[in-house]
């Protein structure tokens, strides 16, 4: 069985795509680079980048890679940054057979491991398209706490914490160089919405308020303290 049987054809379904979308919240967005920049080399590969939301606002690099399983999220993508010639668009299905021929420098994936059942084979199938000491980039959900209808819509194995993506990641032979929580304040409104009020889809008044108020407050906050408790796991570890 493949990776996109096991979960990851929930992940590109248009229905979990447009829930997971992160179209109008272009504070979060740019947060999200800020946190993922630092770790980044000259190339990178991304996996599950969707219509490129992130990708469109991180530029800079020599080259970049972004792939997804879903054939009309790339032809849509290669529309998108035709005239990007640093990035290269690519059907990819993580399972042992999708491996680029020229590794790149980091792997980021966001939002994608925690749709995969055998979360350590994806991490050492991806490991693959990485060169000797480049590194892999995890964002993904956190705390199962938080787990709810949402999560189960879009084909959510789990969520994690810093010890259980650590655990993951170590299992597939990485060296972890960060496991953090990120966005403290958007876990309380996810469980307000989510775990409490039961919300199964995003609600669009709700998510802009909470890209224009919510997502300054918090990165002005993370800029100062650890804090101990988050929407959504930072990961990064090494390829030894």
């Amino acid at each position: 069985m493949t990776h996109d049987e096991q979960g990851q054809g929930a992940f590109n379904a248009a229905t979990g795509r447009s829930l997971e979308s992160d179209n109008g919240k272009p504070r979060y967005l740019a947060y999200q680079r800020e946190l993922i920049r630092p770790h980044c080399g000259r190339s990178l590969l991304e996996v599950g980048a969707g219509i490129g939301e992130f990708a469109d606002g991180f530029t800079g690099l020599d080259r970049y890679v972004v792939t997804d399983v879903d054939p009309e999220a790339v032809q849509g993508m290669k529309q998108r940054f035709a005239d990007r010639p640093e990035v290269e668009v690519q059907q990819f299905d993580i399972d042992g057979a999708a491996v680029l021929e020229q590794p790149v420098e980091t792997l980021v994936a966001i939002n994608v491991l925690e749709h995969i059942e055998d979360d350590v084979d994806a991490l050492r199938c991806l490991a693959k398209s990485v060169t000797d000491g480049g590194d892999i980039v995890l964002f993904v959900p956190g705390y199962q706490q938080l787990y709810g209808e949402f999560d189960r819509k879009v084909g959510h194995f789990r969520r994690y914490t810093p010890t259980t993506v650590t655990a993951a990641a170590e299992q597939a032979g990485l060296t972890v160089e960060v496991a953090r929580p990120v966005n403290f304040l958007g876990a309380f409104a996810w469980w307000a919405a989510v775990r409490k009020g039961g919300a199964g889809a995003p609600n669009p008044k709700l998510v802009a308020a909470y890209d224009r108020f919510v997502v300054p407050v918090t990165k002005a906050l993370e800029s100062k303290v650890k804090v101990p408790f988050g929407q959504s796991i930072l990961c990064v570890a090494r390829k030894n």
